[in-house]
């Protein structure tokens, strides 16, 4: 397999050394939120490798370890010799002051969320233009008491005698809260202080210039050769598949597999909305049948899963071996296949840079040995929020940019119990409604999703039109995301929540109650299978 293009090539890079933070993939989407571009890597990093890899700042990510713990994460302390700027952010902080001299210690006391800061030295190069008293986000039981010899403290809070430092001549920075996170109310003007001002960083990561590389790029790399694409629906393979689109033209070639578990009318949306974009021809290859048949008397949502992807893989690989006999017929040749990896499952599943792997991605490793494609990823290096600016830069309508995330299993994990065509009816209709009532309600962007379950082998006694009934109930899980390693449950208005129970059990005769899932994740995960 060859590597993907990568379309910061020429950028300048912001290394965020990772020290078991749960935020560091955060802090990295901050770093390009000021249009820098970040990567992030194990705290194990040296200097050596820091130096070829050209990086023109280092952030040190926060962690729960104590600096003086045993096995606690270390930083190599030729790092600070690099002349490269640092910003410490909280462990970060703590590692940077102890390996310079100054003194870590747990005092007794603790912060933990929201802390008044006070600005104490007016002329700090992080802090200017910020208010001398500000709400900061902390999390730490140890403090730094002494600040590292020639190193000005520049930040207080009540629990925390140094809360900020920095050494100009050496370009050395550190604060011992979080401004990456939102609770953190000037923490993004701070970030870009560090980036703008102490490491004088260009801002020229933008995903119009992500385009315009990757369209070279990928033109490159491809020559005349043919490429599939696998669309599922959702908005990274959209996105992947129309910015190869871009660069190649009709030497790419889309497949989407109706395993008829998509949402009312999402198939057909899909297929107009994208071609329409793109002027790509999108085949569709209707397996439903095929699907539910082998579904029948599943009921174990692991069971749900690999049977749906076994037979995706043998389906998907019939239209592979379709295309290559009609491209080969006309004396042509398929050599790529376009996968919608995104950065967060390189890092989540090791990343080739040492990470701890969390989990592992379908789109990452998931491929077999004899594979006789070569791959492409264009958006490998991109989060989440920075693929949907790539789908409107090429051009993608909003309700395909903006879907909101949809499993790869579909309507089978979000029915409690075997998959029917009759169920899958039902929810469809439950979940059309739910999704009409959202946006009309002008609430599409501020949740991140809102699966509709169906308690398919649950029954509920109710009363409609003056008869008792014995109905199914449906869940409700609208919940609010960045990212969905975490998640909260959204706060739908009450008016909204009348409207769609009424309008479901007026509507969907089947469908007797209507309840709201309000966990949050963790515990609970998003999707309920």
């Amino acid at each position: 397999m060859t590597d993907s293009p990568n379309p910061a090539e020429d950028l300048e890079l912001v290394l965020v050394v990772d020290c078991g933070a749960q935020y560091a993939q955060l802090i990295a989407r901050r770093v390009r939120e000021a249009r820098c571009y970040s990567e992030i890597v194990p705290h194990s990093i040296t200097a050596q490798q820091i130096r070829e890899k050209d990086a023109k700042a280092i952030i040190l990510s926060g962690g729960p370890a104590s600096v003086y713990a045993e096995g606690a994460p270390r930083i190599d302390p030729e790092i600070f010799e690099l002349g490269v700027p640092v910003l410490g952010i909280c462990y970060g902080f703590q590692a940077m002051a102890q390996t310079l001299g100054g003194t870590v210690a747990h005092t007794g006391g603790s912060e933990f969320g929201r802390t008044d800061l006070s600005v104490v030295e007016p002329h700090s190069t992080i802090f200017d233009g910020a208010p001398a008293h500000q709400e900061v986000w902390m999390s730490h039981s140890d403090a730094v008491v002494d600040p590292p010899p020639g190193f000005t403290v520049t930040g207080r809070t009540p629990g925390a005698p140094v809360a900020a430092f920095e050494n100009l001549q050496r370009r050395l920075f550190g604060v011992q809260y979080h401004p990456e996170v939102m609770h953190s109310t000037y923490g993004q003007q701070l970030l870009e202080s560090f980036l703008h001002t102490a490491a004088r960083l260009r801002a020229d990561w933008t995903m119009g210039a992500v385009v315009e590389a990757q369209v070279e790029q990928i033109r490159d790399l491809v020559g005349d050769a043919h490429v599939i694409c696998a669309l599922s629906g959702g908005v990274d393979s959209a996105v992947a598949a129309a910015l190869v689109r871009r660069a190649i033209g009709d030497q790419l070639h889309c497949v989407l597999v109706d395993h008829g578990l998509m949402r009312k009318g999402e198939v057909e949306q899909v297929k107009h909305d994208f071609e329409a974009a793109t002027g790509a021809d999108l085949r569709v290859i209707d397996a439903s049948e095929r699907f539910l048949a082998d579904l029948a008397g599943v009921t174990d949502p692991e069971q749900k899963r690999k049977t749906i992807g076994a037979d995706f893989i043998r389906i998907f690989e019939q239209a592979e071996r379709d295309i290559l006999d009609e491209v080969r017929h006309e004396g042509g040749r398929v050599g790529f296949l376009v996968q919608g990896t995104l950065y967060p499952d390189v890092v989540e599943s090791g990343g080739g840079e040492g990470a701890a792997n969390i989990k592992s991605h379908h789109n990452v490793g998931g491929l077999p040995e004899d594979l006789e494609f070569e791959l492409i990823e264009p958006l490998r290096t991109l989060f989440k929020d920075e693929v949907r600016k790539v789908g409107m830069e090429l051009g993608l309508p909003e309700n395909l940019v903006w879907r909101q995330p949809f499993p790869g299993p579909g309507l089978a994990l979000r029915i409690i119990g075997e998959v029917t065509r009759e169920r899958l009816d039902i929810l469809r209709e439950a979940d059309q409604i739910v999704r009409d009532e959202l946006t009309a309600a002008g609430l599409d962007r501020q949740i991140w999703q809102c699966p509709v379950v169906l308690l398919a082998d649950v029954r509920s006694v109710g009363v409609q039109g003056d008869g008792r009934t014995y109905g199914h109930p449906v869940v409700l899980r609208p919940v609010t995301s960045e990212d969905a390693m975490t998640a909260d449950w959204a706060r739908l208005p009450y008016e909204v929540l009348a409207r769609v129970s009424n309008r479901i059990t007026n509507e969907v005769r089947e469908i007797n109650r209507v309840t709201l899932d309000i966990t949050s994740k963790p515990p609970g995960t998003i999707e309920w299978e």
